[in-house]
């Protein structure tokens, strides 16, 4: 059964999130390198739901875990961790830059998104949304689709689109987002997250 709060928070956090992150800046060098939109959406999305879906089995298995009281402890400074780390713009590593596999287009964006998404905010987040919520298969699709809102127009608008943003202010909302979950889950004030 699919947990709504679970679905529509980890929606739209990962979707402010990605807003400037370095794989929303990958979209916009594919596109801008391939003009192929629909094989690199295709990557984008098949990287992320392999990449999002083992963060989700592994918040759900620190769940298992931890103690509840630990686990509110850590819950609690990831979320905050997170409301700092986004507020520190992302730049694509000169490696990111050059990768040119010769698999074609998809192969590439696969690749590309997957080794990018390692360690990224937004997995990041797919961990503790996971564990937070208990509910992983429902976190995944959440923190997916956020992805795809954020990446897709990257591939189709490019980089006009990413000047026209208020990426400031679009961090500034998500951290302000990830803050409250992370003090809320500290004061235990869970009513407002389930």
């Amino acid at each position: 059964m699919i947990n709504l709060d679970a679905l529509l928070m980890s929606t739209g956090v990962v979707t402010l999130a990605e807003m400037g992150d370095k794989t929303q800046l990958l979209a916009f060098l594919l596109a801008a390198k391939f003009k192929k939109p629909i094989p690199i959406i295709l990557g984008i999305f098949f990287a992320t739901i392999v990449n999002h879906g083992l963060a989700g089995f592994f918040g759900a298995w620190i769940t298992a875990l931890l103690s509840p009281e630990i686990l509110r402890w850590v819950l609690g400074v990831s979320f905050i961790m997170m409301a700092i780390w986004i507020l520190i713009p992302d730049q694509l590593d000169e490696e990111e830059q050059l990768l040119s596999v010769k698999s074609g287009v998809f192969f590439t964006t696969l690749i590309a998104f997957f080794l990018a998404e390692i360690g990224d905010k937004t997995q990041i987040a797919t961990v503790a949304l996971a564990a937070h919520y208990a509910s992983p298969m429902t976190v995944v699709i959440g923190t997916t689709i956020g992805m795809m809102l954020a990446d897709v127009p990257a591939v189709f608008l490019g980089n006009a689109f990413a000047k026209k943003l208020p990426l400031k202010i679009i961090h500034a909302v998500a951290a302000a987002i990830f803050a409250l979950m992370g003090i809320f889950i500290l004061l235990k004030v869970e009513q407002w997250f389930h």
